[in-house]
């Protein structure tokens, strides 16, 4: 009989020595990182507990705060409701007293229309009646002019002796050439004179040709 040989013991492979040697560091890592973590959010954790807590008893005395701060109350909607009717009730006379003031100023425009047709009216009337006072007037120094003329030489010269200078030049200036000679001829060498620069001066303003 042959006698046995000894087992060689299996040698095991570097590559799956490794791979444990990484898994159980990886292990290691893993585990510090949690246990760091959780030191670190305990604290974090337990203050947002401990202020949600505070903000759960603090939430209505802001909440109410605010809402009172947001809201008016009942004395101030009253107030603003009283004030806009005094405002409404202002605009309402402003515009009343403008449409009174529209209406005296309608008014007096219309009184003012009639006040100028009478003026128009007056004016025309005026007009017509210095026209007929014109009128007249001329009719009544042509109908003296002819009396003159009518009257002796003698006579007239007497009268317009003691004329004024301008009426006399201005009845001898109507009369015929004759009858003016005539009466020329028996005024007084002044009176004669004096006519006859007013007679001039009046015809020294004649355009000639």
């Amino acid at each position: 009989m042959t006698a046995k040989q000894p087992k060689t013991k299996k040698q095991k492979k570097p590559g799956r020595s490794r791979s444990s040697a990484l898994f159980l560091l990886s292990l290691l890592l893993i585990g510090s990182a949690l246990v760091r973590l959780g030191m670190e959010a305990g604290p974090a954790i337990a203050r947002e507990v401990s202020n949600l807590q505070n903000g759960e008893d603090q939430e209505p005395a802001h909440g109410g705060q605010m809402q009172s701060q947001g809201m008016p109350s009942s004395a101030e909607l009253q107030a603003m409701l009283a004030a806009f009717k005094e405002r409404e009730a202002a605009l309402e006379l402003r515009e009343a007293e403008i449409e009174d003031r529209m209406k005296a100023l309608g008014i007096a425009d219309d009184a003012i229309d009639r006040k100028l047709a009478a003026l128009e009216k007056a004016e025309e009337e005026l007009r017509t009646t210095l026209a007929l006072a014109d009128g007249a007037t001329e009719a009544d120094v042509d109908r003296l002019t002819t009396v003159y003329e009518q009257m002796k030489p003698k006579e007239s010269a007497a009268l317009f002796e003691e004329m004024d200078p301008n009426f006399a030049a201005g009845f001898l200036a109507r009369m015929r050439p004759e009858a003016a000679a005539g009466i020329m001829a028996g005024l007084s060498p002044e009176a004669a004179y004096t006519i006859s620069v007013v007679m001039a001066g009046r015809n020294s303003g004649v355009p000639k040709e």
